[in-house]
């Protein structure tokens, strides 16, 4: 299991805290994601054998919220 916690600026109310979660949480191996809306920040945990840093990174971009690490 691999976790990472980045800084997401884009986040500023509930609504992309539930979309975050919802569709990060979607990915096949993404075992848990926690939005946080006061830090603007987002703890992911994952199997690396399932999927990768790179795709969680690149949903997070489609969906308007970039992590900056």
């Amino acid at each position: 299991m691999e976790e990472k916690t980045v800084s997401v600026p884009a986040i500023s109310c509930g609504h992309c805290v539930s979309t975050i979660e919802r569709e990060v949480g979607g990915l096949d191996g993404v075992r848990g994601v926690n939005a946080d809306e006061e830090s603007r920040s987002v703890k992911i945990s994952w199997d690396p054998e399932t999927t990768d840093w790179v795709v969680i990174e690149d949903l997070m971009k489609e969906i308007h919220y970039p992590p900056v690490e």
